[in-house]
């Protein structure tokens, strides 16, 4: 079976697609074939080798996957993420995505006196299953378009936070994500099609705007919109037609 793998050389500034014979439809186990019988110079991540650290995560025919899970076919591409940039062949700069979750203050400075039952960790558990494999933020155009968005999984870690009981208050984490945040996604669903956790990043977004409205917050892109109807319909739209 033959697949391609798109290399970037930092060094020389340039990429590359390179074909290989691989023996294993597993897409991991080719890439270390690769690496240890074809080409030690390719350069790629793994970690748990089961699907639970989210390092492998590559696109397979434009698709986000982890390697570790993905079978692959004859003439499949394999690329790496997107919207990051590329150190070396598959491997990507992922220090941005971090800044962003940081950015949102979504950890537990403060702790309640509330005890803790079984619903309050369902409420949270799903959230909590994030591997930060990155595969959201390749898939997410707003992301693409705007490197401030703070994008899925950090979105997703807000609310995990936001639902914590053990949490005094969760004012600091909301006020966070109101610019280039929650306001922002189109609500496309890119990144719930691609994550491997089975989580809804898109349905999280949608709880943290109904959570902000309820604690006071608006959409700020909508705050500088407005009709003057008492100016003789001046800027506005006439009904009478004059």
């Amino acid at each position: 079976m033959k697949i391609r793998i798109k290399r970037f050389n930092k060094e020389l500034n340039v990429d590359s697609q390179n074909e290989y014979e691989v023996l294993d439809s597993n897409l991991l186990k080719s890439l270390i074939y690769v690496k240890t019988k074809i080409d030690n110079s390719l350069s790629f991540r793994c970690g748990c080798k089961s699907g639970v650290c989210g390092s492998c995560a590559v696109r397979v025919n434009g698709i986000e996957k982890l390697a570790c899970k993905t079978f692959i076919n004859e003439n499949d591409l394999i690329e790496p993420l997107r919207n990051s940039k590329v150190i070396k062949d598959l491997i990507i700069d992922v220090s941005h995505e971090t800044s962003l979750i940081k950015s949102t203050s979504s950890y537990i400075d403060i702790k309640s006196n509330k005890q803790i039952n079984q619903d309050n960790i369902k409420q949270i558990d799903l959230q909590s299953n994030c591997i930060l494999c990155n595969s959201c933020f390749s898939s997410c155009p707003v992301y693409e378009v705007n490197r401030n968005f703070i994008g899925p999984f950090a979105l997703t870690r807000a609310l995990r936070y936001v639902n914590e009981a053990k949490l005094e208050s969760n004012d600091k984490i909301l006020a966070n994500i109101q610019i280039n945040g929650i306001w922002d996604c189109t609500l496309c669903s890119s990144c719930t099609l691609v994550c491997p956790q089975s989580i809804d990043p898109k349905a999280d977004i949608m709880q943290l705007q109904n959570i902000s409205v309820q604690k006071g917050f608006s959409n700020p892109n909508f705050q500088n919109f407005s009709l003057d109807f008492n100016d003789d319909f001046a800027g506005g739209f006439n009904p009478n037609g004059f």
